[in-house]
């Protein structure tokens, strides 16, 4: 009333005439009606967003004479000195990984970020990628967000759909209603495979989800040579080649110190949310020779003595209480002393690039942070340093070239992919480039999740979800180098920023209810390093393996998959989740669950799983094992097209796999291509995948290929007899599988020509879930890592003769069987 009052006494006779007094009181109602959440009213909770438009200051008479316009004032939801926010969070590190607690691996960045705030030595993950990304951006549990698996492998069951509902709204969306200008840069896994078309639908893209720009691959992993990209909802191409010098990481550091250069010049009152998620270090290990040439040598102790010297100093330094046992080797996991001489150099390169890998990703961590403090913003930029989005993979099972052996089933040995090293890409100085797609040995990923149990994909043991974290705001929290011990988990994320930003989280948004935060506030532990712990439960939960932690007890599940063993196939046919035997563990004595009590304590036992099967219940984890039913049970029902049929054009790229025709296992097809050729055709018809495994169709000097590569280790090739004539002709591609128990049938590969068979291989092996995680389907080029050895050189060997229509359909009858395995 106030100000509507002051607007009428200070506005001039001569301004307004002869105008109503229903007109001159206009500002003052319009004020009263006003109810602006902001520092100024006292209120920072608004229940609803979007927030409504503000009501118009603008005086409307019946002519403009009569009128004045105004502009509405602008709306200040947020304090003056509201924070920036930056989470960082990489990809598969182990908790012993980095030398600012006391592991091999150099990370300054991470070192810095403690430095200036306080450490976290009991947070956890999910174990998994998707899952913990769905928790970090919603605060909510994963599975009850609909990301309880990857979204290649998601289902029917609730709590495993692969989309996060309308209901859970996201940090990245909450905070850009608040004025915040937010921008994710890197991996982002959680849009479902059956939405990646150029039409959408985008509402699961990282801008549908809140993010108002984004750059980054949209997958669980990509080559950081030759990624595939996208900005906001576009694909687009790495600017820049391999041969150029270009590494994904890289470019995502100079794009994030781009947007906060751009929001400083053009839009300096609104903070920002920065969201850096590297693919690094999941595979594919790639990174540029120099770096894994700084650890030479470092290794060769083994692994198992690396583990220990790793937990050693983490008990020197305080990191771990210095009571923490270390758990011995894990049953099925190869030791040192059993890998044969002639392969230790393998061994030793593998983990070699990967310290190189990680401390190069922690240094383009490190370019934000510098950044932050060139404009002068990191005293008021709350950092969340997540270190891994679970711990160190154990996916390279005894160390590979090619990681998608592992996920694919295929029989494999070190020294075969050492033959093929040797053979095809000139030997070690090939890993950690762009023509392989190497990953180091389980082993390996054990001994840098000291001082725990297991890897990656196990949520049973620390090994799989603990991971170190930091927190700085030096304007706010005061550096401590003692560690909290507070038990706190992802989810713990999103209501720690709303908290530091002073808002509640909406009940309503964009008129959806919202569930409520899973999570609790981290705000208390910022400056009392003993204070109680505010998490009394907290469950866990990936592919049968689960656990469940309350008020300082934790009972777990190993569940039906060993990452780092080869009997998978046994268990998961034998596993029956209710003879599952449970572990038990003190974590107030027992930092590394190094003394199951489970025998001793029986009726303990059985009160946890009642707490595990009520969380579960409540979080839609039901039932157990769903998140193996399409990537292990049914893969047949897992998310992929409806089409048995496509006509497609030259020119179509960037298809997505799984919404593309297909030619994995028990997929048998035609493939018809009307052309125009010229003399001596060269160029790829299409092809689908990438280093890693894939399927192309090409011409090189007239001689019509196809090249199908189940992995580098297995590659069939049928070339025609003869040239193919310039001019028009009919080819067609027939790719049929006999009938196979195997979980890798063989196949029958055909070429014609205007009818005729010109040429056949027999595909030994082939690919059962996946070429490649990013690669695509693409009809006239090869985008992104070749396909074949044969025009590797000459990428993206674009087909310089015409495709009327290419027309792939599959084939029905003998040929085709379901398996289930």
């Amino acid at each position: 009333l106030a100000q509507g009052c002051q607007l009428v006494s200070t506005a001039s006779v001569a301004s307004f005439g002869a105008m109503p007094l229903s007109l001159l009181l206009l500002p003052l109602l319009a004020a009263a009606e006003r109810s602006d959440p902001s520092v100024a009213n006292g209120e920072l909770t608004p229940p609803d967003l979007p927030f409504p438009p503000m009501p118009s200051d603008a005086i409307v008479g019946p002519t403009l004479a009569d009128s004045v316009n105004r502009w509405p004032p602008k709306r200040q939801p947020l304090r003056k000195d509201t924070p920036n926010i930056v989470v960082i969070m990489n990809d598969d590190v182990g908790y012993g990984a980095p030398d600012t607690f006391g592991g091999p691996i150099h990370t300054p960045t991470l070192s810095k970020i403690a430095s200036h705030g306080v450490t976290y030595n009991r947070f956890h993950t999910t174990a998994i990628c998707s899952p913990t990304r769905a928790s970090l951006m919603t605060g909510r549990n994963s599975h009850h967000v609909g990301a309880g698996q990857i979204t290649e492998a998601a289902s029917g069951f609730p709590g495993y759909t692969g989309t996060i509902p309308k209901s859970a709204a996201t940090m990245a969306k909450v905070l850009s209603e608040y004025g915040y200008d937010t921008a994710a840069f890197g991996k982002w896994h959680n849009t479902p495979i059956d939405n990646l078309f150029k039409s959408g639908p985008f509402d699961q893209y990282p801008t549908g989800l809140g993010f108002r720009y984004f750059y980054g691959f949209i997958a669980g992993e990509t080559s950081q040579y030759e990624p595939r990209l996208f900005e906001n909802t576009n694909p687009i191409e790495p600017p820049r080649t391999p041969e150029e010098g270009y590494h994904l990481t890289e470019d995502m550091a100079d794009q994030a110190i781009n947007f906060i250069r751009s929001n400083r010049a053009l839009t300096p009152d609104r903070p920002f949310f920065i969201y850096f998620a590297p693919g690094g270090t999941h595979g594919p290990h790639h990174v540029h020779k120099e770096w894994a040439d700084k650890y030479k040598g470092k290794f060769d102790m083994g692994w198992e003595k690396l583990r220990n010297i790793t937990y050693q100093k983490q008990k020197a330094m305080g990191w771990i209480p210095t009571s923490t046992e270390l758990p011995p080797i894990e049953e099925f996991m190869q030791k040192w002393e059993e890998i044969p001489e002639n392969e230790k150099a393998f061994q030793l390169r593998l983990m070699e690039v990967y310290a190189g890998y990680l401390e190069h990703t922690d240094t383009q961590d490190g370019k934000v942070i510098e950044e932050l403090e060139r404009q002068g913003l990191f005293n008021n930029t709350l950092v969340v340093y997540i270190l891994g989005d679970n711990g160190a993979s154990a996916e390279g099972f005894h160390g590979t070239i090619d990681e998608l052996l592992t996920e694919n089933s295929l029989p494999n040995t070190a020294q075969q992919q050492i033959e093929v090293m040797d053979r095809d890409f000139g030997g070690l100085d090939a890993l950690g480039s762009k023509v392989v797609d190497n990953m180091y040995h389980s082993s390996w990923a054990w001994a840098l999740d000291s001082p725990f149990k297991s890897t990656k994909l196990v949520a049973a043991h620390f090994g799989g979800t603990r991971t170190p974290m930091v927190m700085s705001w030096p304007k706010v929290i005061k550096h401590d180098p003692t560690p909290r011990s507070q038990f706190h988990h992802v989810i713990d994320v999103a209501p720690t920023v709303y908290e530091a930003i002073g808002i509640k989280f909406p009940q309503h948004v964009e008129g959806v209810q919202q569930m409520p935060l899973d999570g609790v506030s981290m705000v208390y532990t910022w400056n009392n390093a003993t204070a109680e712990d505010r998490k009394s439960a907290q469950y866990f939960e990936v592919m049968g393996s689960r656990g469940i932690y309350k008020d300082g007890w934790f009972a777990s599940v190993l569940g039906p998959r060993i990452p780092w063993a080869a009997t998978n196939e046994t268990r998961m046919k034998e596993w029956n989740p209710d003879t599952d035997v449970w572990e038990l563990y003190d974590l107030s004595k027992d930092f590394s669950q190094a003394k199951d009590l489970a025998s001793q304590m029986p009726e303990k036992v059985a009160k946890m799983k009642e707490i595990f099967t009520m969380e579960a219940t409540q979080n839609k984890v039901m039932p157990i094992g769903a998140g193996l039913y399409t990537i292990y049970y049914h893969p047949e029902e897992g998310p992929h097209s409806p089409l048995t049929e496509w006509n497609l054009h030259e020119g179509m790229t960037r298809i997505a796999e799984s919404n593309a025709p297909g030619f994995h296992s028990r997929q048998s097809s035609l493939s018809t291509i009307d052309v125009d050729l010229p003399e001596l055709a060269s160029g790829v018809v299409f092809c689908v995948g990438g280093t890693a495994a894939g399927f192309s169709v090409y011409f090189d000097k007239g001689y019509l290929y196809a090249e199908y590569m189940a992995t580098l280790l297995y590659r069939y090739i049928a070339k025609s007899s003869q040239p193919v004539a310039a001019g028009k002709h009919k080819i067609q591609v027939r790719l049929i599988y006999p009938k196979s128990e195997s979980l890798y049938p063989p196949a029958d590969l055909t070429l014609f020509v205007d009818g005729a068979n010109v040429g056949w291989v027999k595909v030994e092996k082939s690919i059962r879930l996946v070429f490649d995680a990013s690669e695509t389907f693409d009809v006239g080029m090869d985008l992104g890592a070749p396909v074949s050895l044969n025009y590797a050189d000459r990428a993206p060997f674009k087909f310089n003769g015409k495709i009327d229509l290419l027309n792939v359909k599959y084939i029905n009858g003998p040929s085709v069987t379901d398996v289930v395995v």
